[in-house]
Parts: C-alpha cells; structure tokens; sequence
C-alpha cells in the first residue's frame, strides 16, 4: 500500500488501509453495537443498586471497540472509522440513550484517541500508553452527558465521583482490556496481517 508522508524518524507515517482493516473496524463496531444492547439492562440494574457511581464502572466497555481496532492496526484515522462506523451502526439499531448520543460520543472518543496515539507518533503501544488513552476517553465525552442526560442534578460531589470512577473503568475496561485482547489474539495467530502481530513479535 501506498504511504502518504515522511517515513523518517520522529514522523507520522500515513498507510492506506487494507481490506482487511475495514472489515476488522466494522466487525468490532458491529459488535459494539450488539454489546451495547445487552449493557443497557445492565446499566439500569447498576443504577437501581448504586446509582450513578455503580452505573460509572462499566463506561470502559462502551469504548473499547475503537481503541482495540486501534491497538491491533496502529494506522493514523482507525479510531476516526471505527467509531465513526460504531455510532452509524448504533444509530440504526436504535439506542437507548438517543442517536445524537451515539454520534456525540464517537466524537469525542476519535478526537481523544487520535490525539494521544499521535502524540506518541503511533509508535508506542505499551501498558502505560494504553491505560491512558482509556482514561482519557472519559472526560470530555462525560461533560457533554452531564448536560444532555441531566447529570448536573447529581451535586458537585457525586459528579466527581462518578468521573473518577469513569476514568477508572475506562483505564481497566478499555485501555488495559484492549492491550490484553490484542495481545492474545496476535499470539494466536489470527492477526498475522496486522501491525499488532509485529509489536507483539518484537
């Protein structure tokens, strides 16, 4: 595949995406998309016994989708199409927490992800990198809900709390599961094409 910019040290370096990619990004949006059906239950349970805290420690699970695809590719713009195919997905399917959500929080999340990963010119992808990207998915995405859930009815306490939780779960969650599951599949054998398999190998 062609590359589209300056392959020397310390620069970005932009590949097409394969086939393969695509298919991988709109399989876990797909699957997102599917899980995010069976969360909503399990969010409503979760705040019957603790409220908006109890509720907090699964938001990791609402995002990992995009930043596994970004593990396991490492190519600039996988969390823009992966997310960006998530909240499309989720949209059709119909969400319980309304379709301006999907797409809101699909773009905080690829702003976010895309940031972190470039800062480290998409290059590292270690335990410590990982956990911060899942923690720092949380932030921006929970203001918008604050306001477009009625979450500022919680008290300034509770907000933080609930935030601190979210980043927490999205550090384990997303950040840690991501490296763990794209860890596990490469050593498996069945992402022998994708860039992962080489960090792995490395």
């Amino acid at each position: 595949m062609k590359e589209y910019a300056n392959a020397s040290k310390g620069k970005i370096t932009f590949k097409a995406f394969t086939t393969l990619d695509i298919v991988l990004m709109a399989m876990l949006a797909a699957a997102n998309a599917v899980m995010t059906v069976y969360l909503s239950p399990l969010n409503m349970a979760l705040n019957g016994l603790g409220g908006p805290i109890a509720t907090s420690t699964v938001t990791g699970l609402y995002m990992i989708y995009g930043l596994l695809a970004c593990y396991i590719i490492r190519k600039p713009g996988t969390a823009v199409i992966t997310y960006g195919i998530g909240a499309v997905v989720q949209a059709f399917m119909g969400s319980a927490y309304g379709i301006a959500s999907c797409f809101v929080a699909a773009a905080c999340y690829m702003v976010v992800a895309e940031a972190i990963f470039a800062f480290f010119r998409y290059r590292k992808w270690s335990f410590p990198v990982m956990l911060l990207a899942g923690g720092a998915l949380v932030p921006i995405w929970f203001f918008f809900a604050a306001r477009m859930f009625g979450y500022m009815k919680w008290g300034t306490d509770i907000l933080l709390i609930a935030l601190a939780v979210r980043i927490l779960s999205g550090m384990v969650l997303c950040g840690l599961l991501s490296k763990l599951i794209g860890d596990a599949l490469a050593r498996s054998g069945l992402l022998r094409r994708y860039a992962v398999k080489r960090g792995v190998e490395g």
